[in-house]
């Protein structure tokens, strides 16, 4: 294993945790320090609206949480990237796609913040299960819209035109009865080396996405390999499963959160659900169930792919040959992601969404050997 590839993902993962530790650090602050109480009087002195009132204070908190971690989020996006080469984006770039995240992210979520808030002043108690059902919609309005609306704003797209590989990718997609509105290629190329495919969308807006990168250096047979694996997730339901796992463990963590958060407001001296300094403690218990939460998740993940996986190595007609195309697929993603291919057990169970590349290696190999 390449020194370079372990020095990239410590880094990478180090500077994830660190943010982690900053956004909760501050959160702490915010509620034991007083300066939520002296934030929550000063925009009630503002307006007499509730709901203008907390849009002020999250435009405040939210500020500050952003300056906290920009510099992490600078180097972990933009320094670590260039320093191993694996971007070539300007900085001028990367401020624009900043700009185009954070301006997503308002415009989805601040209708999203102010329904929570609602809910709050409205449900009281039960605002956890308001608030899950209503992620549950989003989520399923994400995925269909994501394809469509969104990622165009980050990436220009454009039909596969390599007549053999679409022949090959609509073949695969055939013999599973697998309708799909597109095959596209994404200039991925723009920013980075790295290489990626996936299957996304809902319904009429499902569709392949192919990174342009993956036509530098890989063979048709490692870009069909790598596409099987992504039919896998669709033809086995992945997106689905996923769906109802995740709106599963939203509701019981959202559930476990309020019974957290309605015993723990007397500890701040909030009178209700929706006061505004109580929201800091509220954020914080609700990182905190996501940290809890991300083991579990990993988990699941990891087992999707794995299904993925062995779909992608053994429901074919020339399984031998998928399977060497596979691994030697495996090795270029490594080599091209600055994936590290043997982490640390401990740090692949908790904080790896796919098994590492060893072990999709060895699994390969041993199906090559039964």
């Amino acid at each position: 294993m390449p020194s370079s590839q372990k020095k990239y993902n410590t880094l990478k993962l180090t500077v994830g945790l660190l943010g982690s530790l900053v956004n909760i650090a501050y959160l702490v602050t915010l509620t034991l320090s007083g300066l939520a109480k002296s934030l929550d009087q000063w925009v009630n002195q503002l307006t007499a609206n509730p709901y203008i009132a907390f849009l002020v204070f999250m435009l405040v908190i939210g500020s500050g949480n952003a300056i906290l971690t920009f510099p992490l989020s600078f180097y972990s996006s933009y320094i670590l990237e260039h320093r191993f080469e694996l971007s070539h984006q300007t900085l001028g770039s990367w401020v624009r796609e900043g700009i185009k995240s954070l301006s997503i992210s308002l415009v989805l979520g601040v209708p999203l913040a102010l329904a929570v808030f609602a809910m709050l002043r409205i449900l009281s108690w039960w605002w956890w299960l308001g608030t899950a059902a209503l992620l549950f919609f989003v989520s399923i309005l994400l995925a269909q819209i994501a394809p469509i609306l969104i990622f165009p704003i980050f990436y220009k797209f454009a039909p596969l035109e390599d007549p053999e590989l679409r022949s090959r990718i609509e073949r695969l997609c055939a013999e599973q009865g697998v309708n799909v509105s597109g095959i596209y290629v994404f200039n991925y190329s723009k920013d980075t080396r790295k290489a990626n495919a996936a299957f996304a969308g809902l319904g009429r807006t499902k569709r392949i996405l192919l990174a342009d990168t993956l036509f530098n250096g890989f063979t048709y047979d490692e870009i069909e390999a790598v596409f099987a694996h992504e039919l896998g997730h669709y033809v086995q339901n992945h997106i689905w499963k996923g769906i109802a796992i995740q709106t599963t463990m939203t509701f019981a963590g959202l559930a476990v959160v309020g019974v957290v958060y309605s015993y723990s407001l007397s500890w701040i001296g909030a009178s209700s659900f929706d006061t505004l300094s109580a929201l800091p403690l509220l954020m914080l218990w609700l990182s905190l169930y996501g940290l809890v939460i991300v083991p579990i998740g990993n988990i699941i993940s990891r087992a999707f792919e794995r299904s993925a996986d062995r779909y992608a190595l053994l429901d074919s007609s020339s399984s031998a040959r998928r399977r060497e195309a596979f691994i030697s697929a495996m090795r270029r993603l490594a080599e091209l992601n600055l994936a590290d291919e043997a982490p640390n057990p401990v740090v692949e169970f908790l904080l790896y969404s796919h098994p590492s590349i060893s072990r999709r290696i060895s699994f390969a190999e041993s199906l090559s050997k039964s």
